[in-house]
């Protein structure tokens, strides 16, 4: 199946959250977590998943090959690696994609002059040759082949529209357009996609798609201009993760097209009233997506992000309550449910029952395995006993830190005890549980209780680590809340995140650090892990 055969009356979702979403400094996944996400993403019915850049690492090129056994079916999406205009990474993207059913090669080459100048040392004709022949030989492996000229907002026109008509001569079926570095503005997002559709001869074969990056805080808005000026694919990434300041965001594209249905449908030739969405993508899986993607990568969702934001549907003036009272739509333009969120956030307590707990993820759309559900239900119980009440959002973080993929290899926390105070020097005491299975304890003093915590840790792992960011958030209100601490780590030039959650700030550190120091030994693991790319 290519899209580029297919009508072209909506817009095609293609994810990028594991390609460039975990580009996004800490926000390193293992196999198992890109996996997960990526049957999410399945279920939530985007057209395209970037899976990775098969050829970066072993562990991409094993992430890239398990999501396409696993999640390119018949029925499924289309699974998509990136690769560089080579023969080796092209090679490897191809390997890595075997399994899939609907397999794409997303293949890129710079084409600025910038970008040539500096990065490539390549010249324009060179580019050009380079582009013609690694489509080509993209396309003699797989029929669904994308094409994207880096940095193309800030490329001469004249030449990038040569590079995209030798791209497209050569086998491409989606031409993309990156505005790589955020720079332009939405109405010069239309100029530059006109400029393409008119002045490339062979343009109406392909599909058109944007890539939009959020330096300026403008690529929402950029990716529906390119729409509204016949772009029918965009890459976006769950809640606009991405390198430096991220991406177009996944959920308010597809929300900005379904509330505004009536106004985009015009561009689509469609009726203004014509009702049917614009489109795949189950809205009411946008919540669950959003909260996995933020467990797994231990990125934190601003409260006043766009769609997912815990302040999205909150209203604290007099004066938007009464309205909203009074009709919902004065001061909604969606309802909570269209995206998945409960409207009402339920409380239980230490005297609910396993089924009342089991009943209640489901609604909120958390579906664990019995173990999983045990482990789960029996922290619910700790929890409770410190708690009064325990309300929908202390639910999911207990499923969260409780699901978190520790792998059989990874450390593990047994026991925490921190003692601290204005007449004492803070000390902790750890004990750990290694990988092979010896039990570890020690202590060591600190400049405050987390500092004693973050050094005996490092001392029994042995792993060199910096410290770079220790972070809490308060996840209801109350003084008996419980807080989500999260921390991130520096080895060498890679950032890995943890996050946890207790009502003792320090213990939630303390699991906090070892979730993010076993991101990183998993990392260490897979360096070791020969990539299986074919010659």
């Amino acid at each position: 199946m290519s899209i580029a055969s297919q009508a072209t009356d909506r817009v095609i979702i293609f994810d990028t959250t594991l390609r460039d979403g975990e580009q996004s400094p800490g926000a390193t996944l293992n196999v198992e977590e890109k996996l997960a996400i990526a049957h999410q993403l399945a279920l939530l019915g985007v057209d395209v998943i970037e899976a990775g850049f098969a050829v970066a690492s072993p562990g991409d090129f094993i992430a890239v090959k398990t999501i396409a056994e696993q999640v390119g079916k018949v029925d499924g999406p289309i699974i998509c690696s990136l690769a560089r205009a080579t023969r080796k990474d092209i090679q490897a993207a191809a390997e890595a994609l075997k399994p899939a059913a609907h397999p794409r090669i997303h293949t890129m080459i710079s084409t600025s002059d910038i970008h040539l100048q500096y990065q490539l040392k390549k010249s324009r004709s060179e580019v050009l040759a380079i582009a013609q022949e690694m489509v080509a030989f993209a396309k003699s492996f797989v029929d669904d082949v994308e094409f994207s000229p880096m940095d193309a907002s800030r490329t001469e026109p004249e030449f990038l529209y040569q590079v995209l008509e030798v791209a497209i001569a050569a086998g491409a079926t989606t031409i993309n357009i990156p505005d790589t570095v955020g720079y332009c503005t939405p109405k010069e997002i239309g100029i530059l996609i006109q400029g393409i559709r008119k002045n490339v001869p062979n343009i109406d074969s392909v599909i058109l798609s944007i890539h939009t990056q959020n330096d300026l805080g403008l690529a929402t808005a950029n990716a529906l201009a390119a729409i509204e000026n016949g772009v029918r694919q965009v890459e976006c990434t769950i809640n606009g993760i991405g390198e430096r300041a991220g991406n177009a965001a996944l959920e308010e594209i597809v929300m900005a097209l379904q509330v505004r249905k009536h106004y985009f449908n015009p561009y689509f030739s469609r009726p203004v009233d014509a009702d049917a969405p614009l489109t795949n993508v189950k809205t009411q899986e946008i919540y669950k997506t959003s909260s996995l993607v933020s467990q797994l990568t231990g990125m934190l969702i601003q409260p006043n992000k766009a769609i997912v934001g815990a302040n999205a549907f909150a209203h604290e003036s007099g004066i938007h309550q009464d309205g909203i009272i009074k009709h919902r739509q004065t001061y909604e333009i969606m309802e909570a449910a269209s995206i998945g969120l409960p409207e009402n956030r339920i409380v239980l307590g230490k005297h609910s029952g396993r089924n009342a707990f089991r009943t209640r993820l489901k609604e909120l759309g958390l579906e664990l395995n019995e173990a999983d559900l045990n482990k789960a239900f029996n922290r619910f119980k700790e929890v409770a006993d410190k708690k009064k009440e325990i309300s929908d959002w202390d639910l999911e973080a207990i499923v969260r830190d409780e699901t978190q993929n520790q792998a059989e290899s990874g450390f593990q926390l047994e026991h925490v005890q921190v003692i601290c105070g204005d007449c004492t020097c803070p000390t902790a005491t750890i004990t750990i549980v290694t990988p092979e299975g010896k039990i570890l304890t020690d202590a060591s003093v600190g400049t405050g209780p987390v500092d004693a915590v973050y050094q005996v840790i490092n001392r029994l792992v042995q792993i060199p680590n910096q410290l770079i960011e220790f972070s809490v958030q308060s996840v209801t209100g109350g003084i008996d809340a419980l807080g989500t601490v999260t921390i991130r780590l520096r080895y060498q030039d890679r950032i890995f995140s943890g996050q946890a959650s207790d009502t003792d700030i320090v213990v939630a550190a303390a699991y906090a650090h070892l979730n993010a120091v076993n991101r990183l030994y998993r990392y260490l693991q897979t360096q070791k892990i020969p990539a299986q790319v074919s010659e």
